[in-house]
C-alpha cells in the first residue's frame, strides 16, 4: 500500500523537489502552498505518477490550516509522513534596525505555522501509533550569525520544537526528526532581500551551494529507513561551507 506524504511549502525550492522525488518513488501526495497556479501545475505533472491532492492555504492562518486538513478526501485523510517545510526569511538587519513586520512574518510562518500544521495532523498519528514527522530546520537553528537575530531565533525554536515533539510522541511510536540545511540555492534569498535578484544571486557566487534536489534526496533517505531507525537530527552543508560565517569562496568557480 502506498504511503501518503503531506508537504508544506510545496510550490518551490526544497518542497517542490521533494514532491517530485516522492512522486517518482511512488508516494501519494498532499501538496500545500499559497500559490494556487503552481499547485495546479504540480498536480498536473505529478498526478501522472501517483495520487495528488492540493491544499491552498497560508500556514500562518490557524483556522485555514484546520479547515484545509479537515477537508481532505477520504483517500488522503491518513497521512503517513508530514514534512514541515514551509518557512521564510525576511530582511537581514541588525536588531536595532529590524522591521517588526519581518519579525512577525518569520515567527508566524517558521514557528507558529509549523505548530498549526502539526497540531492538525498529529492526532491521527497518535491514534494509529504510527507516523513520521520531518521538520525542516536550518544551520541557523544551530548557531547565530550577524544580522540573523530573529530568523535564527525562529529556527532555534524549530530545533527545540523538534526535540520536544520527539519526546512527547515517543510513547506512540511516531518518528520525529529534523533536516537542517546550510546554503541552498532556492528562492530563499530573493524573498529575504524582497525581490532584489542581484543581491540574492551574490549570496551563491564563488562556490557551489546545495541544490534543493540534494535536500530532497536526504529527506527521502530519512523517511525510507527501517521503522526502528529514526534519524533525529541531521545537518547538511555544501562542502565550501564550514559554518554560517565561514565560507570558502573562489572567484574562479
Amino acid at each position: 500500500m502506498k504511503k501518503t506524504a503531506f508537504i508544506t511549502g510545496a510550490t518551490s525550492g526544497i518542497g517542490k523537489c521533494t514532491a517530485i522525488l516522492f512522486a517518482l518513488k511512488g508516494f501519494n501526495l498532499v501538496l500545500c502552498g499559497r500559490r494556487q497556479d503552481r499547485l495546479e501545475a504540480l498536480k498536473k505533472e505529478l498526478g501522472k505518477e501517483v495520487q495528488v491532492h492540493t491544499l491552498n492555504f497560508d500556514v500562518r492562518n490557524k483556522e485555514a490550516v484546520m479547515e484545509a486538513v479537515a477537508s481532505l478526501p477520504e483517500e488522503f485523510k491518513e497521512i503517513d509522513i508530514l514534512i514541515n517545510n514551509a518557512g521564510n526569511a525576511h530582511g537581514l538587519d541588525p536588531i536595532q534596525d529590524g522591521n517588526t513586520d519581518d519579525w512577525d512574518s518569520m515567527l508566524d510562518i517558521n514557528v507558529k505555522g509549523l505548530l498549526y500544521v502539526s497540531k492538525a495532523l498529529i492526532p491521527q498519528m497518535v491514534e494509529r501509533k504510527s507516523g513520521h514527522i520531518i521538520n525542516i530546520g536550518s544551520t541557523a537553528g544551530k548557531e547565530v550569525y550577524p544580522k540573523g537575530n530573529v530568523y535564527c531565533a525562529s529556527k532555534h525554536a524549530v530545533d527545540a520544537i523538534n526535540q520536544g515533539m520527539r519526546i512527547d510522541l515517543n510513547p506512540y511510536g511516531i518518528r520525529v526528526g529534523a533536516v537542517n540545511p546550510g546554503l541552498v540555492e532556492t528562492e530563499f534569498s530573493t524573498v529575504r532581500f524582497k525581490g532584489d535578484e542581484e543581491r540574492a544571486e551574490n549570496v551563491y557566487k564563488g562556490f557551489e551551494p546545495l541544490k534543493p534536489e540534494d535536500i530532497a534526496d536526504v529527506i527521502h533517505f530519512v523517511v525510507t529507513r527501517p521503522y526502528h531507525v529514526n534519524i533525529a537530527d541531521l545537518i547538511i552543508m555544501p562542502t565550501a561551507q564550514a559554518s554560517s560565517t565561514i565560507l570558502n569562496k573562489s572567484e574562479s568557480i
